[in-house]
């Protein structure tokens, strides 16, 4: 999964998280407390089915929102509301959004299309560090962001100025 499978697994902890947090158990076809290997690997090779890279990967929103959709179709699921947040907004804007979905907890899956600093990858925001005295920093918000099951702290700042035109964005959950 690590060579092109980072929308799938996006999708995957989505899931994961909204069967613990939110009761919404037809999301993962499993117990969704303690997830063994197999398991979690069983299901993004499922989850990959519906998020299957292209040549240049799962490279807009409106592709992760169109295979995912299609999962939360087949699991016969309609809370779960999804919306395109695209990188074309300003820094301020974006700092709201995730305020505002951490706040109503959910997660935030996030396209860093194009980087200066990263190469394209999904990750999923799932936290800040505004409850952290030593993570803030003056005008900026850390966020706490998951990919393949390890979880580092990046600037929102840096993260959204991306320095090319064409940029990725975020999927801003509604329940």
């Amino acid at each position: 999964m690590r060579d092109g499978g980072c929308g799938a697994i996006a999708a995957c902890e989505s899931c994961i998280y909204f069967a613990r947090t939110n009761g919404i158990k037809n999301l993962y076809p499993h117990q969704s407390q303690e997830i063994s290997w197999k398991e979690y690997h069983d299901f993004a090779y499922v989850m990959k089915h519906y998020l299957c890279p292209r040549p240049n990967g799962i490279d807009t929103l409106e592709l992760f929102m169109e295979g995912f959709g299609e999962y939360l179709a087949d699991a016969h699921d309609d809370r779960l509301q999804m919306e395109a947040f695209h990188g074309t907004h300003t820094y301020e804007e974006a700092v709201e959004a995730v305020c505002r979905q951490i706040d109503n907890a959910c997660l935030i899956p996030y396209l860093m299309l194009k980087h200066k600093n990263e190469k394209a990858h999904w990750r999923t925001i799932s936290g800040t560090g505004l409850s952290l005295p030593d993570m803030k920093k003056e005008d900026d918000l850390l966020v706490k962001a998951i990919s393949y099951g390890e979880h580092k702290w990046f600037s929102l700042k840096e993260m959204w100025d991306t320095g090319y035109d064409k940029k990725g964005g975020m999927i801003l959950y509604h329940i």
